[in-house]
């Protein structure tokens, strides 16, 4: 697949207020600062898609971009959002849950994960809870320019082995880096499989 245009819709507070024209969605989501207004642009091959900026839990809404001007890409709300009240996170949850609970058009919700770090507590319940929910996703590690490829090899090794404490089965993985356009190829063959198997069923 290659993103010839790419172009923002909207952006809404609720699942309600989303697009009604029934086109197939792929949500990306994360941690706040994990690279993901990078990402959305290296994939989309736009550096000013998606606002990026050096400080976490900038995106409040859930906004949608029409890739193609046949499917949207959907920028969430990252979690984890260490100085925000209480209200606040609760708000901002009930969105996030509100949104991939139900909105029917979701294909795939792709969960980006810092490659440098360890399995976090944070990111391990909401993969786990998308799980229980029967929501299909994907991991994403980002930042792969960042280590050596020995060490993001070990790391997403001991990462999967974290996992597999909980899952039987993983689902798809990805390694990316915005600097270096890695994992963007096969990012985009993926979600044009899932848009032709459900186009075909």
């Amino acid at each position: 697949m290659e993103i010839k245009t790419a172009e923002f819709t909207l952006s809404a507070p609720r699942e309600s207020l989303c697009p009604n024209d029934n086109k197939i969605e792929f949500a990306f989501i994360g941690r706040s600062n994990v690279g993901k207004s990078s990402l959305i642009n290296m994939l989309c091959n736009n550096k000013k898609l998606a606002k990026t900026s050096a400080t976490p839990g900038k995106t409040l809404l859930i906004n949608h971009f029409i890739i193609n001007r046949e499917w949207y890409l959907v920028d969430l709300p990252g979690y984890g959002f260490a100085k925000r009240s209480k209200s606040e996170i609760a708000k901002l949850d009930q969105m996030i849950c509100g949104y991939i609970l139900q909105r029917k058009q979701l294909a795939c919700v792709f969960v980006l994960i810092d490659v440098r770090h360890e399995a976090q507590k944070i990111d391990l319940d909401f993969i786990n809870w998308l799980g229980t929910s029967g929501i299909p996703f994907s991991i994403v590690f980002t930042k792969a320019d960042k280590l050596s490829s020995n060490k993001v090899n070990a790391n997403v090794k001991a990462y999967k082995n974290k996992l597999y404490e909980t899952w039987e089965e993983l689902p798809s993985i990805f390694i990316t880096s915005s600097e270096m356009k890695m994992g963007k190829c096969e990012l985009l063959e993926y979600i044009d499989s899932i848009i032709k198997s459900l186009r075909e069923a």
